[in-house]
């Protein structure tokens, strides 16, 4: 069987050929499986570290080889396919969740539950802050943006189909949602506000960002990219308003049950995407073969 194409910067600029996308449309749909994932990498990353007791540090080394893994089999596929795709988008969430506690968390009491001393093997996290944390992640992510800039790629998610410019969204994509999970956690947990609290602030500004899609002055590329860092806080205060126990502001239904329900919706929403994809395909393909 012949190796996947994987198609490079030069394959594209130098042919007249038709490429085929590798990233979804950007519809409501996308928006809703985004906070649905994001939301799902929160308690799943809770899950694993805090409810199973593997600690930050062994969590996060396990969940980013799996984003490897994920990126991996993206990066190889030929065109679009919603699993692949929300398959990295949720190992991301999950990686970032794990990384940011990692960043800002320490062994203090306030961040162990039910009397523990410690939380798995290695260390418990570097105690940055979610303040200090965030400022590494926001100089990041910039960095990235700058590299991007520099290499005359788009910033569209439309119409990114090289292999760099995919590689640059997603190392984009891992930086921001470990960016959105500290400042969902901030938020939550020290700004005053709580879970519904920090969750209806997200939300408010990104009601602000979409009335802003209608100012001609404003790139609505540049509204993607803030409203996909601030879905990621709304998915983590969603997140800890199911999971966190009532004492604390939640619902106390758990980490596995929570993870479980919400697996099942982003499924759920995966094959919609999955059937929407094949009937608007299906009249490209059409057109490609030369059948009428």
């Amino acid at each position: 069987m012949p190796e996947p194409e994987v198609l490079t910067d030069l394959d594209v600029a130098g042919t007249d050929r038709y490429v085929m996308r590798k990233l979804p449309e950007v519809t409501l749909a996308f928006w809703v499986m985004k906070i649905a994932a994001t939301t799902l990498g929160e308690t799943a990353g809770d899950l694993f570290a805090q409810t199973l007791k593997l600690g930050y540090f062994l969590t996060t080394i396990a969940l980013f080889l799996i984003f490897v893994v994920t990126l991996v089999v993206q990066l190889r596929s030929r065109r679009y396919h919603p699993f692949f795709y929300w398959t990295v988008i949720l190992s991301t969430s999950m990686a970032g969740t794990t990384m940011s506690d990692f960043m800002n968390r320490d062994a203090s009491a306030e961040f162990l539950t039910d009397g523990a001393k410690s939380l798995g093997w290695g260390p418990q996290g570097l105690g940055l802050g979610y303040p200090t944390g965030a400022a590494i992640l926001i100089s990041l992510l910039l960095v990235i943006f700058v590299i991007w800039k520099c290499t005359g790629l788009t910033f569209a998610i439309r119409d990114i189909v090289t292999f760099r410019a995919e590689a640059l969204f997603w190392a984009a994509i891992l930086v921001s949602n470990t960016l959105g999970t500290s400042m969902g956690d901030f938020l939550s947990d020290s700004s005053g506000l709580g879970y519904a609290g920090g969750a209806l602030l997200v939300t408010g500004v990104l009601a602000v960002l979409v009335g802003l899609m209608r100012v001609p002055a404003v790139p609505n590329v540049v509204l993607f990219w803030i409203a996909f860092v601030l879905t990621r806080p709304l998915g983590a205060t969603a997140g800890d308003f199911l999971t966190k126990p009532l004492a604390k502001g939640g619902l106390d239904l758990g980490t596995a049950g929570s993870s479980a329900v919400l697996l099942a919706v982003l499924i759920g929403l995966m094959g919609y995407a999955h059937v929407q994809e094949r009937r608007t395909a299906a009249p490209e393909d059409t057109t490609l073969t030369g059948v009428s």
